[in-house]
């Protein structure tokens, strides 16, 4: 049996048309958000990414004692081949995965996290569920959502730790685990919407049969540099804020 994402104690969210997408008057038609988390919900290019990268590369030297240099060329090597170090580390080294996740992100993150202000008052106003998907682990989205005062927003969370099918982490972009999420949250393709900055990972959800919206960031490691919007996007935005402003409902699949 594959581990479900871990439920939270969400806070009672009003049921409230929007412009968006429509919402309906049973929860039965309302939308469920996914949401990612990095460059998603706050600015981690601002300060957290830089950690990120220096607590792998930590990590990596203290688990298999190689020197600095040959543990920032495996740390790429296995975030580019499998979407995420971890995964690289517990295949070819046999390193416990929820240890070396641990060591990789034990910094703390309050002076660190730099986001939109009103950010549960803004998700509040989105109606339908919201679910966060992060291939991060679950004690760092955890620290995340605390500190920015939005973990009562969700329903359920859903960290690298939960991504395995058949035994194997499938992280994002993996579109098996998008229908594994789907399944396991009783969710209808069609009224799950992914909220999520890279673009790999918005072609995944699409393969999964979802509708997805681009959170924008010029300038941040996964937006490449393009101006245009790709035909799996539905909606491109700067912000939740600016999700908020639409005044077309997230295009139909």
């Amino acid at each position: 049996m594959q581990a479900p994402g871990i439920r939270t104690k969400r806070a009672r969210v009003p049921g409230m048309s929007g412009t968006v997408a429509n919402s309906g008057t049973t929860a039965d038609r309302q939308p469920v958000w996914l949401f990612d988390l990095d460059n998603t919900l706050h600015d981690t290019s601002h300060k957290i990414f830089g950690e990120i990268n220096i607590g792998m590369t930590a990590a990596v030297m203290d688990s298999l004692g190689v020197d600095e240099a040959t543990a920032n060329i495996l740390r790429t090597k296995y975030w580019k081949r499998y979407g995420a170090t971890m995964i690289g580390m517990v295949r070819h080294h046999g390193i416990s995965a929820d240890e070396f996740l641990h060591k990789s992100h034990s910094f703390d993150v309050r002076p660190l996290i730099r986001a939109e202000r009103g950010l549960a008052a803004k998700l509040n106003r989105l109606p339908g569920r919201k679910v966060l998907v992060t291939n991060a682990p679950l004690h760092y989205a955890r620290a995340v959502l605390k500190h920015l005062r939005i973990l009562r927003c969700f329903d359920s969370l859903w960290g690298v730790e939960q991504m395995r099918i058949h035994g194997h982490y499938r992280p994002k972009p993996s579109v098996a685990l998008m229908r594994h999420i789907l399944a396991h949250e009783g969710i209808d393709p069609r009224r799950a919407i992914l909220v999520e900055d890279t673009l790999d990972n918005l072609r995944g959800a699409r393969c999964a049969g979802m509708r997805t919206v681009h959170v924008f960031h010029p300038g941040t490691p996964f937006a490449h540099g393009k101006s245009g919007r790709p035909d799996f996007v539905d909606l491109r935005v700067n912000s939740v804020g600016h999700l908020l402003l639409q005044k077309r409902p997230v295009r139909g699949s």
